[in-house]
């Protein structure tokens, strides 16, 4: 009985691995407006993005102003004024602001079914390319109208089941990973053979590591699918990428410590055995004496 009990925790324990790093990633992540900002601050520096927002706002802008002839060379002007901003330090101060706006719908959508999309409202930094053309005497600068253009993000009819998934783990929070741990320790004390439960609970880590990279790898290209190919997507990309870095990261911390556990208790099982025995003791052959712990 205890040996069926040790097995059936060591298997769960390969499901509820990948589930509780989700669960404490949308508790700790996705919840925390510092903590979002923090991880959407780097993608001001991303290439993708900076061409995504330096599109947007130029198209955004050339929809609302008239200039005749020069509408070409006004938009040619604008857009690499926008991209030569995106290098500045007032760009990621902008971007910040944009982002910390985002978290809300973000929560709204992932974590309580509100809101139908996730979007970047570039308002704020046309506001400051503007400024900074003023300042800079370009012309036609202070005509440029300031509007909510926006990228896409995250479309809420693409995430289907997996608005579903993350509403559910949330309410968990971290005390998933908490029960893992605390059923983790049950298998390998309930085992008979305890070593042999550590080799079993190492394999059912890196199962859990694979399945977590696995669930955010096929997540990815669900999301990405729905949105339009505009110039989004590839944006979006790095967004999901970067929102989802810590995932990966506890995928692979996972998977190394899973097999190291396992290559340890399985070498040291091997060394035992090939231990010579002590002097003036007889080894006790297999069935004839003490049960194998090992």
């Amino acid at each position: 009985m205890r040996t069926f009990l040790s097995t059936a925790l060591i298997a769960l324990l390969a499901v509820l691995t990948p589930l509780s790093a989700i669960a404490a990633w949308a508790d700790l992540e996705i919840n925390n407006a510092d903590r979002f900002v923090s991880a959407m601050a780097p993608l001001a520096s991303d290439t993708d993005v900076q061409t995504a927002v330096a599109k947007r706002i130029t198209d955004g802008v050339m929809t609302q102003i008239d200039l005749g002839p020069l509408q070409d060379q006004v938009r040619t002007l604008l857009h690499e004024a926008v991209l030569s901003f995106s290098t500045t330090e007032a760009f990621k101060s902008a971007w910040k602001t944009a982002s910390r706006a985002a978290h809300t719908a973000a929560e709204q959508v992932l974590t309580n079914g509100g809101g139908s999309r996730v979007t970047i409202d570039l308002a704020p930094i046309t506001e400051q390319v503007k400024a900074q053309l003023i300042k800079d005497s370009v012309p036609f600068a202070n005509r440029i109208p300031v509007r909510h253009s926006t990228i896409t993000v995250l479309e809420a009819n693409g995430l289907g089941v997996w608005r579903d998934v993350i509403q559910g783990l949330r309410a968990a929070g971290i005390w998933l990973a908490v029960g893992t741990v605390v059923l983790t320790a049950l298998a390998v004390l309930l085992a008979v053979r305890r070593r042999r439960a550590l080799i079993g609970v190492g394999l059912a880590l890196s199962v859990g590591a694979v399945l977590l990279a696995a669930v955010v790898m096929v997540a990815r290209g669900t999301i990405l699918e729905e949105l339009p190919d505009n110039g989004d997507r590839s944006a979006a990309a790095a967004i999901y990428n970067a929102l989802t870095d810590s995932l990966r990261a506890t995928a692979w911390i996972v998977l190394a410590v899973g097999l190291v556990l396992a290559l340890a208790a399985g070498l040291t099982g091997l060394l035992r055995r090939g231990r010579p025995a002590p002097p003036g003791r007889t080894p006790v052959s297999a069935g004839a004496g003490a049960p194998d712990r090992s």
